[in-house]
């Protein structure tokens, strides 16, 4: 049974950084749509893609781990009978966040060692929440002076709030689309996302255990669940709706949550908001990656036809998302160009700085 499969104890975690891998080696290997779409995205993604599991689950030499949760190995393999999208079901129904994040990074570790079977499973409507944070309307969401935080411990609280959705939805992109028997590269693909969020996410709870706040300190909204409940039956209006424009977000806010952060003096917070910045260019070469896979599979061909495929899903599904200001040269890179989402923008400010960011 899957629930004697965990093994939940205390554990030290460290390891090596990723290695890179010849991009060149990947695309050889990659059939016609494949070997199409990679080119057209971000070039570190087939590095991404190779690179062994992590187990930086602790932000720096001097950093505390977050409570006493760790997972033991999965033992799992293809005749244990358990799938990968009845695991996604778990954790999407597990409400303690850590809970969560340790579940998620045990999965990716047994999924990578074993191809486990993807399987089919249906997932909650709603995720498992812990009783704390209080979700209210985005209007009554607390600013950052009437929060009670410091401005740190104010942003950590928001990024680890969207780290954390960002969990249930890599999750929910496998359960709910794991019944169309796509190519299992795809659930693999968003199950490595969801590991790097579960990262993110106990580097959030780590700093802000530091900063003596904690998740739940304040109110927060349901917006980014629900933008991903919408788009449950149409897979590349979640391609859209989610990578391509609520992850895309992310790039363009994270310098300026850097530049915030450095400008407080906390430079620890910002080293951990620049490389969570920085790591979000995977996620959104991901969905660039397979909607112009799954674009070339339907017939739409062509750099005009599926920029006016893409626009005519993101007018439908995510058009209050869109807006400025965009850090157009990140987008750019990731294989987001600006004719894509600029003509649906309620902003079109920019910024253009050239610099290398969150290395």
């Amino acid at each position: 049974m899957l629930e004697k499969s965990l093994v939940l104890r205390p554990r030290g975690l460290g390891g090596p950084a990723p290695s890179r891998s010849r991009r060149v080696a990947v695309v050889a290997r990659c059939p016609s749509s494949s070997r199409e779409a990679l080119a057209l995205t971000w070039d570190g993604f087939g590095d991404w893609r190779t690179a062994p599991v992590r187990d930086d689950v602790e932000w720096g030499e001097a950093g505390s781990a977050v409570g006493d949760l760790e997972v033991g190995d999965l033992e799992l393999s293809p005749g244990d009978g358990v799938s990968l999208s009845e695991l996604g079901k778990r954790v999407l129904e597990t409400t303690d966040v850590l809970e969560k994040a340790v579940l998620t990074h045990g999965a990716y570790k047994a999924f990578a060692r074993s191809r486990i079977p993807v399987g089919r499973a249906r997932g909650p409507d709603q995720p498992g929440r812990p009783r704390l944070p209080r979700l209210v309307p985005p209007r009554e969401c607390p600013s950052p002076k009437r929060s009670g935080l410091c401005l740190s411990s104010y942003m950590l609280h928001n990024l680890a709030h969207i780290e954390l959705n960002a969990i249930d939805l890599a999750w929910d992109t496998v359960v709910s689309f794991s019944g169309l028997e796509l190519p299992v590269d795809f659930y693999h693909d968003f199950l490595r996302v969801a590991d790097d969020e579960s990262r993110h996410l106990r580097w959030c709870l780590q700093r802000l255990e530091e900063l003596d706040s904690f998740y739940g300190a304040m109110p927060a909204h349901d917006l980014l669940w629900q933008a991903g409940k919408a788009t449950r039956a149409d897979l590349l209006a979640r391609l859209v709706a989610i990578p391509m424009v609520q992850e895309a977000r992310g790039l363009d806010a994270g310098p300026r949550l850097v530049a915030k952060l450095r400008g407080a003096a906390d430079s620890r917070s910002a080293d951990i908001v620049e490389k969570i910045a920085f790591e979000e260019r995977a996620h959104v070469a991901v969905g660039v990656y397979w909607f112009h896979y799954f674009c070339r599979e339907k017939g739409v061909l062509g750099e005009e036809a599926i920029a006016e495929e893409f626009q005519r899903i993101a007018a439908s599904h995510a058009r209050d998302m869109i807006r400025g200001p965009f850090d157009l040269e990140t987008r750019e890179l990731v294989g987001l160009p600006k004719d894509w989402f600029l003509p649906l923008a309620a902003t079109t400010n920019t910024t253009t700085n050239t610099t290398e960011r969150g290395r």
